[in-house]
């Protein structure tokens, strides 16, 4: 109908030419808008059965976390002092993942991370190793003491949506002190905080790697 409309068109008078042409362009326009699909659509960067992020991680993360509160450096600056909060830098791994045999990380890039930090990288992930998978929980237990209600402050990079899996996978294992920094390392130093190089927590093997 656009097209015809458009043919049509060579054969009016100027006015009445440029109102053609207008009008097609908007009918086009709406049949672009109309033939979109909708934000309440699917989203093929989450698993829709468990609601973890799957995919291009490195992106705007929501205002809200999927459980606990969002926190800034004067609430951890308060949360360490007065709570002993565990901080928990879920950041990915550059590198080769970890050794089958060891347990360790093979790093090929190096990482900062905030002062008191434990690095527990790719626990972050909705598609998630189970082996990794496992190895969170177990230090999770371990970093809390048991306490389920510990203060917990979970962190990666800016807009990095492992640290909000991270938050709602260690939800799902029970833990209600959870506290998001989505500014994460970025944002730590963009406040002249100082970072300090990372070491990751290797994986137990033989506890991890298990059949269940």
């Amino acid at each position: 109908m656009i097209v015809r409309a458009n043919v049509l068109a060579a054969f009016l008078p100027a006015p009445l030419r440029l109102a053609s042409l207008l009008f097609a362009s908007f009918l086009l326009a709406s049949f672009l808008l109309t033939s979109t699909p909708s934000r309440g659509e699917p989203d093929s960067a989450f698993d829709p059965e468990t609601g973890y992020r799957i995919a291009r991680y490195q992106a705007a993360v929501p205002e809200k976390p999927p459980a606990g509160e969002r926190v800034w450096i004067d609430d951890i600056d308060r949360l360490v002092r007065d709570a002993h909060a565990v901080l928990l830098d879920v950041s990915p791994i550059h590198g080769a993942g970890y050794d089958k045999a060891s347990g360790a990380w093979r790093i090929s890039k190096p990482h900062e991370t905030l002062p008191g930090a434990t690095w527990l990288p790719e626990v972050g992930r909705g598609d998630i190793n189970p082996a990794v998978a496992r190895f969170f929980a177990r230090e999770l237990a371990r970093l809390t003491g048991g306490d389920k209600t510990r203060a917990i402050v979970i962190f990666c990079n800016a807009d990095c949506w492992m640290s909000w899996n991270a938050v709602k996978r260690a939800a799902s294992f029970g833990y209600s002190g959870l506290k998001w920094f989505p500014e994460g390392t970025d944002g730590w130093r963009d406040f002249d905080r100082a970072l300090v190089a990372a070491v990751p927590v290797p994986l137990d093997i033989a506890r991890d790697t298990a059949p269940e």
